[in-house]
């Protein structure tokens, strides 16, 4: 592996990962509709628990029928047409032979032998325990919900920490764009990484490349299945020192991202919610489990670094006016009219100040014109004593 091209960023070659790993990955996408029949909630048939067999075991348990053909074929596929396919996507790969691998993924008896992922925003050798936050949670997330998710991602980035998620849509999307507000991003997805899952998150998906990373087990052009995502969620779980649950119904796939963080060792957190609401059931019943509470980034960050040794997050400064049209919205003034009436002032400048505090964090517009307060930390502002 001497001499070859190295992909600026990312810390590994263009050709850091073995053929004997390099096909277990392709192994994994041929297999992609048998082990979709097989997988379900008994044990041993989980798909975590089926990814921990060898090559032969697996594709025995899966496909007997075909064991010999798909071996066959396996045992055919030759470094040279592997890495040619990885690089005509624009992707790299690295495996557990070398010394680039996250430490997180070589203590686990179903971990991937091998990553492939494109982007060079976050170094893949710089992805440990101690400095990476997962973030995980519903597609059919709540207002609140997405506003929390957003800001952990946010402030935990802006703290200089690996946010990581796997690019759904609801929480993990909201995650996602609020780290690259602050810094790069991972995601984890559950088909080739050369490609945008689900697909009305392209965009965002080239924003991860551009600024972060993004990472998958399987090849280029694999696509994913249900099995897909227990197997990606085991990738997040091993990836972070600590997986953080924002919203997540009774029976949620996040769920099953904490109890794999947990019997991997790793610390689990959730985000509180109405007692009332069927989104926060399972966060709440996490807490009552014993998972680490967690009302924001600060949360995450005490944890992580200790209590006391990360500093308050602040957003920019803040003049003496709009620190006013802020304590305006925090006291339920949600239109334009109602903030101006309120502070006495003009309707212009209201809305002036208002789009300013948006663009700087500490507001989200709605297309109905009203306002709503982020968990961002004003600055202290200039007329405050």
């Amino acid at each position: 592996m001497k001499g070859r091209r190295k992909a600026d960023g990312v810390g590994v070659d263009s050709r850091a990962a073995c053929a004997e790993c390099l096909r277990r990955s392709w192994l994994i996408a041929r297999l992609g509709a048998w082990i979709q029949t097989v997988v379900d909630d008994r044990t041993g048939k989980r798909t975590p628990e089926l990814l921990r067999l060898d090559t032969e075991n697996l594709v025995e348990a899966v496909a007997a029928k075909r064991a010999d053909e798909i071996l066959a074929w396996n045992d055919s596929l030759t470094e040279g047409e592997m890495v040619a396919s990885i690089e005509n996507a624009g992707c790299w790969a690295c495996c557990r032979h070398h010394e680039s691998f996250p430490a997180g993924l070589t203590d686990g008896a179903d971990s991937p032998v091998a990553l492939i992922g494109r982007g060079d925003g976050v170094r893949l050798d710089e992805i440990d325990l101690e400095n990476s936050v997962t973030v995980v949670g519903a597609r059919k997330a709540t207002g609140y919900g997405l506003e929390v998710a957003a800001s952990i991602g946010r402030e935990v980035a802006a703290a200089g920490l690996n946010v990581i998620s796997g690019l759904a849509l609801g929480i993990d999307g909201a995650v996602h764009r609020g780290a690259l507000e602050r810094g790069p991003t991972v995601a984890v997805l559950g088909c080739g990484a050369d490609r945008p899952y689900p697909a009305s998150h392209t965009r965002l998906y080239r924003q991860v490349i551009d600024r972060g990373l993004v990472i998958s087990e399987v090849p280029p052009g694999a696509d994913a299945w249900r099995w897909s995502f227990p197997a990606r969620n085991r990738i997040m779980a091993a990836l972070s020192g600590m997986t953080v649950v924002v919203e997540a119904a009774w029976r949620s796939g996040s769920l099953i991202t904490a109890e794999m963080a947990g019997d991997a060792g790793r610390d689990v957190g959730a985000v509180p919610g109405p007692v009332t609401a069927g989104a926060a059931a399972g966060t709440n019943e996490l807490i009552a489990n014993g998972a680490a509470l967690i009302r924001g980034g600060q949360d995450v960050l005490d944890h992580m670094l200790g209590a006391g040794a990360s500093r308050q997050l602040f957003g920019p400064a803040i003049d003496p006016f709009e620190a006013r049209v802020l304590e305006a919205v925090e006291t339920n003034c949600r239109t334009v009219d109602e903030i101006a009436v309120r502070l006495r002032a003009g309707a212009r400048e209201v809305a002036t100040s208002l789009t300013r505090l948006e663009v700087r964090g500490y507001l989200r517009g709605s297309p109905t014109g009203t306002w709503t307060r982020t968990s961002l930390a004003a600055y202290p502002s200039a007329g405050d004593g």
